[in-house]
């Protein structure tokens, strides 16, 4: 693999053709994702996000900024606690993830500023967010050392970064793990989003995204301090959590 070339699933892309796929996937997927969600994990992601927000440290007055926020679910949960004093960015760089989230709020009656946006190139001012949480869109980033930075960058003095995604499982499930992710994960994208080739590609993806200490080293050389993680249901996810000082 060349300096200009990245990893798309297991195979080898240009950094340039990486972006491209990973949209033409969630493009792809957008109407069915939160239906696939709870079908893959069995209802587990709400109980994964109910604990990011546990951790988040956000109540009434706080900024935060959901980045690769998707649908919305974060933002929506993180909104409640902010109350009319606070505030919530919901940004994606997928226009079709953007707009289902953006359309899922207003039927809920909320409104939040919503920007279509690069993670690795935020638009937002230094020092700005008390929190920032990126939940399973990290290991999709192709720079997911510039994007740290640039999270680090937007988060105030004693503000936090969440890190919520698909991690490594513990070893011994891993033959069943296996199984389901590269067997079973894209006859459900078949039968209910008509897209395997996407869902095999999500599966790859989370064998291509760095392990637990791993990505707490990388969240580290990023500036963050006091970085640790939690593990959840056996490490198929981890919360990742560090502080910017």
């Amino acid at each position: 693999m060349t300096d200009k070339q990245t990893h798309f699933g297991f195979e080898t892309v240009d950094e340039s053709e990486k972006a491209r796929k990973v949209a033409g996937v969630f493009h792809s997927v957008a109407q069915k994702y939160d239906v696939m969600n709870d079908l893959m994990s069995g209802g587990l992601h709400r109980l994964w996000k109910v604990f990011a927000i546990e951790q988040s440290g956000v109540r009434a007055g706080s900024r935060v900024l959901d980045i690769a926020g998707g649908t919305g679910d974060l933002s929506y949960a993180f909104s409640k606690k902010v109350g009319a004093s606070g505030q919530v960015w919901l940004t994606d760089i997928n226009s079709s993830m953007l707009t289902v989230g953006r359309d899922r709020l207003v039927d809920r009656g909320v409104l939040l500023p919503v920007a279509q946006c690069d993670a690795e190139k935020l638009p937002f001012p230094d020092d700005y967010f008390d929190c920032v949480t990126v939940a399973f869109g990290l290991r999709n980033m192709t720079h997911k050392d510039l994007a740290l930075k640039e999270m680090h960058r937007v988060i105030k003095p004693g503000g936090r970064l969440l890190v919520l995604e698909f991690s490594k499982v513990w070893k011994p499930l891993s033959p069943v793990y296996d199984l389901y992710s590269f067997k079973a994960l894209p006859i459900m994208g078949k039968l209910i989003a008509d897209d395997a080739d996407s869902y095999r590609y999500l599966a790859e993806s989370i064998r291509m995204h760095p392990g637990q200490e791993e990505l707490k080293q990388m969240m580290g050389e990023a500036g963050f301090d006091r970085v640790d993680y939690h593990n959840l249901t056996a490490g198929v996810v981890a919360l990742h959590k560090g502080f910017k000082f």
